[in-house]
């Protein structure tokens, strides 16, 4: 398949000899190639020009050295594969490189035949990503959303939304009970707009303590607390050109909804122990399973911080609100873990598929997956019998037939249930059992110290 660009090539050495002799050795494996004495030179080609590949000495004569410039292209065109070329290799220089997200580390005096192979692999993976993104370009045009297995009213609705607003910049917030799918969603609108060349950088908020969060978000200097022995870019400069996702988000603190507030408005940052001012032109998906407004009006969530998230609101019914896709979900989750754990195919007798469509769900899509996986694992034959579904798919999520109490005892009735059936069928692992809920392990401990689950 031929590039829909050219394959560019930037060198980038301060020996003119370097420069001149590589351009000339590779001119049969690149489109065009471009050269640049120093960093700045570098930087303000890179710019203002396509190159899917920079080869790059460690020490060149300006401020700026090799590996600085290599965390710079990375952090600011992430798709682009760097070279790292040193007359000075030591083991400390190659393993700085390579965690800094080089693609290859290569010793002078040059192997032209070694650079060359190199060069040639790099335009491999420029070209299998073109490949791909044709493909999600296809995907698309025919009104399809990948990765997503849906077939009912309610999830065309979503689709639709998707589609309307995946073109644009505009910050999203995704609500939907635990296990709905949201981050799916959020791939896919990254994956249907033109950013999708770029990042999809995803960070879960509550999984994160208040210590950690600022540098997971802006990054950190190297020395600017114990343990931070190098340089590390946080979530929004990584995201740069492409798609920030935000899930949990209503789990931050008071301070670091006002960190977050800032950079949304005015899309500049420090690094933590830093003072060189970033800017990151990210685009902001974030996500929540908590009701955003009634945070707000309880004063545990911004108002302002709200208003800039939830610039374009998408809401993902549950599972038994979208009770038509169950075979669908159910059919593909029976190939996919019986192709992954190399079992025979298995299918679903009529009353078992009954069953599995009128569960309760509480754990939505997310524990639809996780039955699904049990059913393959410890189902003897190559069809599944309804009385060997999980016993609780037939319970009722309530207490009985009667209404008794207010509707906050019945709502917390079946929180209390539904921790319950999850903490045994993770065999009480808490980790697990978040996941398996959708929250963070924070407010696992939270809810089961409130119930009594201890």
């Amino acid at each position: 398949m031929p590039d829909p660009d050219p394959f560019g090539v930037l060198i980038v050495d301060d020996e003119p000899n370097i420069r001149s002799g590589l351009a000339r050795g590779l001119a049969d494996d690149a489109d065009v190639i471009e050269t640049a004495a120093d960093a700045d030179e570098a930087l303000t080609k890179i710019d203002g020009g396509n190159y899917p590949l920079v080869i790059v000495d460690v020490r060149l004569n300006c401020e700026m050295s090799g590996i600085e410039l290599l965390e710079r292209i990375v952090a600011q065109r992430p798709q682009t594969a760097v070279i790292v070329i040193t007359a000075h290799g030591t083991v400390e220089t190659a393993v700085d490189a390579m965690r800094a997200g080089a693609f290859d580390f290569i010793l002078k005096p040059l192997d032209l035949n070694l650079v060359r192979q190199q060069v040639r692999k790099a335009r491999e993976h420029y070209q299998l990503r073109v490949e791909n993104q044709q493909l999600k370009s296809r995907l698309a045009d025919s009104g399809q959303i990948s990765n997503i297995v849906a077939g009912g009213a309610a999830m065309q609705d979503v689709f639709r939304q998707i589609r309307q607003v995946a073109a644009t910049d505009a910050t999203v917030m995704i609500q939907g009970e635990s296990g709905t799918g949201k981050e799916l969603i959020a791939r896919a609108l990254h994956d249907l707009s033109e950013r999708n060349t770029g990042p999809f950088v995803a960070v879960n908020l509550g999984a994160l303590p208040e210590t950690l969060l600022e540098s997971e978000l802006f990054g950190h200097e190297k020395g600017a607390f114990s343990g931070a022995s190098r340089r590390k870019p946080g979530c929004f400069e990584q995201a740069s050109h492409g798609t920030l996702f935000l899930d949990e988000v209503t789990e931050m603190s008071a301070k670091s909804q006002v960190d977050l507030l800032r950079v949304l408005e005015s899309r500049q940052f420090t690094r933590v122990g830093g003072e060189q001012v970033l800017t990151s032109d990210a685009r902001v998906v974030s996500a929540t399973n908590r009701s955003v407004q009634q945070m707000v009006n309880e004063g545990t969530f911004r108002e302002d911080l709200f208003y800039r998230l939830n610039v374009i609101p998408i809401e993902l019914p549950p599972l038994r609100g979208r009770r038509d896709d169950i075979p669908l979900l159910a059919e593909h989750f029976l190939e996919q873990f019986c192709t992954r754990h190399a079992r025979p195919q298995k299918t679903f007798t009529a009353d078992a598929m009954k069953t599995l469509m009128s569960a309760p769900w509480p754990g939505n899509v997310r524990q639809l997956r996780n039955v699904i996986e049990r059913m393959v694992l410890t189902s003897a034959g190559d069809v599944i019998e309804q009385n060997e579904l999980p016993a609780e798919l037939s319970k009722p999520t309530g207490g009985g037939s009667a209404v008794v109490g207010t509707l906050a005892d019945a709502v917390e009735s079946c929180e209390k249930q539904t921790i319950e059936a999850a903490l045994r069928a993770c065999g009480m692992h808490r980790e697990k059992t978040a996941n398996l809920l959708g929250v963070s392990v924070r407010t696992l401990h939270y809810k089961m110290g409130r119930y009594g689950l201890r």
